[in-house]
């Protein structure tokens, strides 16, 4: 069994080979994760500028940074996580749960009239290694920002959303099918083969 030292040894070699780390160093990004958002915003093209994002677990802030950037100034991100985040130019962020209905009603005040045009969730639980617990606390989540979604999300906007295969995914999905035109499964080059996250991408609200 590897010891805590020989998983960090290998940690630190995984992140020094890894050619995302470096590219996020030289172009000032917050994450690496920020790369699997350019990748699907480009391949999508989710966002024009003005365009209104909200941002579930956005810290440390790679995914707002991007949103952001292609939003420009007449747009809006709203970001939250029960993690702090460093302030960001053209992003609102709010600190706190985003199961708690008051964090909720902050987040919608925040949007003033505005409609939203995509909403993005790159957030995921702590892991207990309970695969049962694990998948409640990931589902509860995800099924938190589709609640989201329905209530604010405008005609045609869009939803990308990060998810593990747990047994109850496949029903998850199903459900968006019944409320968004088209439901796609992306596994971002930037995604780690390793990793069991993939991304589902879903457009044309029709709520």
């Amino acid at each position: 069994m590897a010891t805590r030292r020989s998983k960090t040894k290998q940690w630190v070699r995984r992140q020094a080979a890894d050619p995302y780390v470096k590219q996020r160093e030289a172009a000032g990004l917050r994450s690496r994760a920020a790369f699997k958002l350019k990748e699907i915003l480009a391949r999508d093209r989710l966002l024009k500028q003005g365009s209104t994002v909200v941002d579930f677990g956005a810290s440390p802030g790679g995914w707002s940074q991007v949103a952001a950037a292609a939003v420009g100034r007449g747009g809006k991100v709203v970001a939250v996580d029960l993690l702090p985040m460093e302030p960001l130019d053209g992003v609102e962020f709010i600190h706190g749960d985003a199961r708690d209905p008051a964090i909720i009603a902050r987040m919608r005040e925040a949007l003033g009239d505005r409609g939203v045009d995509l909403v993005i969730s790159d957030i995921a639980p702590n892991i207990t290694g309970i695969r049962d617990l694990d998948e409640a606390n990931f589902l509860e989540l995800a099924e938190n920002v589709r609640s989201f979604v329905e209530q604010v999300l405008g005609t045609n906007g869009a939803l990308v959303i990060k998810l593990f295969q747990f047994p109850g995914t496949d029903d998850y999905i199903r459900d968006l099918k019944t409320i968004f035109g088209s439901v796609a499964r992306r596994k971002p080059d930037s995604s780690r083969k390793a990793s069991r996250e993939f991304y589902v991408v879903a457009t044309g609200f029709r709520i």
